[in-house]
Order: structure tokens, then C-alpha cells, then sequence
């Protein structure tokens, strides 16, 4: 065995995240008791307003289309027509997936029983909405209301789980090369480590493109980026799957049968209208929210600044405290960052808030979610993490690569071995109720 001295080693300043210890009742009770009520109908006007925007944004296109010809603009060459016309219809269909992300939102609050008073509207709104957009509404509820009571619990959570050291493939920690909390790390292992996990840039680019374009359907269809435990197979789709009770079937089963309606459709659809009409006008911006969807939920959960937890560490205030408010599209300038926020009814802005009390509607979270912060900031919590966007969601994939199979607060670990962050206390317990989000 090589003694340390001897080695070439690499050492990084860290962040500090002290870990938090409020409790749910100091959460709540910041929130003034108003933003708790739930109404129907100014929920569904939210609904209408985001239908009636995605028709203006159709009908400004198909009048701007009928302008593209010789006869009202003179281009310089025949082919940039086409292009124009491509052009236009590329930038419906990002307008119309954006909006479109803020009917998903709408229905994911009925999940959340966040829509009205009533179950029954909750979950008759959120099937028609969650069936429309392609998304199995009563499966997606039960597992992500398990992602709510269990965020960034390494084996309870259901989505965007760490992957450790050895379910990786890496080499084996050893300690006379690297230190547990990333902090320095031997050349002789970084280059292993980067060998084994890809680092570079066209690399990063394509995952970060792959996870953005297929990562709703794959983790739907096959669990990907879900919790590791669950066996092979497991989906979204079979009313015997591991993460659904007995007594949940039948809600499955009509999850799917609204599935199989979309199925039809969509099929229905191109028969009538043909393949091109259909892509242009409702698949494209499908493709769309489904990216706007794993890019928002993505960067809330993913962060070299963030926590996670094993079973001793964990504590539901401390999952709700591991996740980042972002203003989706600010790193385009603020009119963008404001356009983001408001299609998406404030769904990235105000997510800390969110996961502290998940039935508060949106149109109510952004009052709460100021007062909240204003409690946190008091114990030095601070949860802004940089504006979201396709730059940001390239910085995070590169590193955050894996976290090690030993310890009970967890951060990511780079290519290299190093992390940005450790926890205050060495011996991995918690001791104050502050976390301090300076990057280094």
C-alpha cells in the first residue's frame, strides 16, 4: 500500500451545510393561515387562462403561417419559406409546451389535493388534465406522494436517487487515496474515477440532452432515475407493482384506462389529420412539457449544495429543507425568468414551499412561500439556488456523478471524487438548524 505522503493528491475548499433540525410545526407556523385555502373556481380560471393562452399562441401561428408566401413578404431565396415556416412553428411549439407545463402543474396540485376542497373534483381534474398530457394521474400521485414524505431519503424516496459508489461499478473507497467527504482525492483515483464515469463536455451534453428528452417516459415506463431497491420491470402501468398497495388497484387501473384514451386519441388523430399535423401541432409540444417537466423537477432535487439522507439522519422537515427554489428561463434575462414563472404558475420559484405543505395552491404558494422564507433566512437557511435553465442543468450533471455507500448525510461527488459540500459535523449528526449555500 502506497503511503499517502508519497501521492500526488488534490484538495478543494468546501461549502458547510449545517444541518437542519426545525421542526414541521416551526415551518408551518410562519405561513400566514390564509394561503391554506383552497378554492375551486379560482383554481379552474387558471385552467381556462392557460387554454385560452395555448389558443392565442395557435391562432397567432396559423395567421403568421398564412403571411409566409411571396405574395405579403419578398425573402431572397424559395427556400428560406420553408424555413421561415419551421421557424414559426418551432417557436409554437416551445410557447405551447411551456403553457402547457402550467396545465400539468394545475393537475399535479389536484394530486395534491391543493386544487379545490373537494376529492372528487381533485381527482376527477387531475385524470382528465394528468390523461390529456400522457401521464398515468392516480399511479404518478401515490409515488410522488411517497416522494414527498420521503425526499432525499436514499431508500425511500422514488425519484432522483443518488446512485452510489458500487452501484456504479467504481473502484472500491479506499482511504489512504481519498477522503470520505470529497474534500481531497489522490491523482491516481481521479483519473480511475474519471475513466469509469466520462467527463467530458460533449459527453455531459448528450446525457444532460437524453435525460431531458426521455427521462419522463423511462422513469414512467422502467423506473429510471427512480429508488434502486425496487425490483426490475417496475413501472407505473401494473396495479401490482411494488410501490402500490392492494387496496390502490383499482385507482391504477383507471390511471391506465385513461392512458389507453390518450392512446386512442393521439392515433385517432393522425388517421384524421395525418402524422404531420399531429407532430406539428400537439406531439412537438408534448415533447416539450414532458422536458420542461424533468428540467424543473431536476434541478429542484439535484444539486452538489443538497443533502441526502439514510434512515438515522433522515427527518421529513430535513427532506422538505433538501430542496432549491429556481426561477425557471432567469438565466435569459429577467422578462424571460418572469415568463417561466408565471406559465408555469410558479411551480420551480416556490417549490421549498411546496414540499413544506404541498396542499397550498399555487396562486396562494407565492405569499407563503415569502414568509417561509423570511423563517429560514432567521435560522441562516438560504434554498435560491441559481436561475433554471439548459446551462444549469449542464453544471449539475457534470457534477453530480454519485454519492459513497458509507455515511448518513450524503453529498455528490464529481468525476473526480470531490464534493463541493460536507456536513458541519464530521461525525455525521446534527447539531445546528442553519445551511449555508455559498458555492465555492
Amino acid at each position: 500500500m502506497s503511503d499517502r505522503s508519497e501521492q500526488a493528491f488534490t484538495t478543494v475548499k468546501q461549502n458547510v451545510c449545517v444541518i437542519p433540525d426545525l421542526t414541521i410545526k416551526d415551518l408551518l407556523s410562519a405561513i400566514p393561515a390564509h394561503c391554506f385555502k383552497r378554492s375551486a373556481l379560482r383554481s379552474s380560471l387558471y385552467i381556462v387562462y392557460d387554454l385560452v393562452m395555448i389558443s392565442g399562441i395557435y391562432k397567432t401561428a396559423t395567421y403568421l403561417d398564412t403571411l409566409i408566401s411571396p405574395e405579403y413578404v419578398s425573402l431572397p431565396h424559395p427556400l428560406l419559406y420553408p424555413a421561415a415556416r419551421l421557424s414559426l412553428w418551432a417557436g409554437y411549439s416551445f410557447w405551447t409546451g411551456l403553457f402547457a407545463t402550467g396545465l400539468w402543474v394545475i393537475a399535479h396540485e389536484c394530486g395534491h389535493q391543493a386544487f379545490s376542497e373537494s376529492k372528487l373534483i381533485n381527482n376527477s381534474v387531475g385524470w382528465v388534465l394528468h390523461s390529456a398530457l400522457g401521464v398515468p394521474y392516480h399511479s404518478w400521485r401515490i409515488t410522488h406522494a411517497k416522494h414527498h414524505a420521503s425526499t432525499a431519503h436514499m431508500t425511500q424516496d422514488q425519484v432522483f436517487v443518488p446512485k452510489t459508489r458500487s452501484q456504479l461499478g467504481l473502484p472500491a473507497f479506499d482511504p489512504t487515496k481519498e477522503d470520505i467527504l470529497g474534500s481531497s482525492v489522490s491523482d491516481e483515483v481521479m483519473r480511475e474515477l474519471k475513466e469509469a464515469l466520462g467527463d467530458s463536455p460533449i459527453g455531459a451534453t448528450i446525457g444532460a440532452a437524453t435525460y431531458l428528452l426521455g427521462g419522463w417516459p423511462a422513469y414512467l415506463i422502467r423506473n429510471a432515475s427512480g429508488q434502486k431497491r425496487y425490483p426490475k420491470g417496475t413501472n407505473h402501468f401494473n396495479p401490482d407493482a411494488v410501490m402500490f398497495a392492494p387496496h390502490q388497484r383499482d385507482s391504477i387501473i383507471l390511471s391506465d384506462i385513461g392512458i389507453v384514451l390518450w392512446l386512442a386519441g393521439v392515433a385517432g388523430s393522425i388517421y384524421t389529420y395525418g402524422f404531420w399535423t399531429v407532430f406539428r401541432l400537439y406531439l412537438v409540444p408534448y415533447i416539450w412539457v414532458n422536458h420542461w417537466l424533468v428540467l424543473i423537477t431536476f434541478l429542484q432535487h439535484t444539486d452538489p449544495i443538497l443533502p441526502h439522507y439514510r434512515a438515522s439522519e433522515f427527518t421529513f422537515p430535513r427532506g422538505a429543507l433538501s430542496t432549491l427554489n429556481r426561477n425557471l428561463l432567469g438565466d435569459c434575462g429577467s422578462i424571460m425568468g418572469w415568463i417561466g414563472a408565471h406559465a408555469t404558475h410558479g411551480i420551480s420559484e416556490t417549490h421549498v414551499l411546496h414540499h413544506v405543505s404541498s396542499k397550498i395552491p399555487h396562486y396562494n404558494a407565492w405569499e407563503a412561500s415569502d414568509a417561509l422564507r423570511k423563517r429560514l433566512e432567521q435560522a441562516g437557511i438560504k434554498l435560491e439556488g441559481a436561475p433554471g435553465g439548459w446551462r444549469e442543468v449542464y453544471r449539475v450533471f457534470k457534477e453530480c456523478k454519485f454519492v459513497e455507500d458509507e455515511g448518513n448525510i450524503l453529498f455528490y461527488k464529481n468525476s473526480s471524487g470531490l464534493a463541493a459540500t460536507r456536513p458541519a459535523s464530521t461525525d455525521g449528526s446534527a447539531s445546528d438548524s442553519g445551511v449555508e449555500l455559498d458555492k465555492i
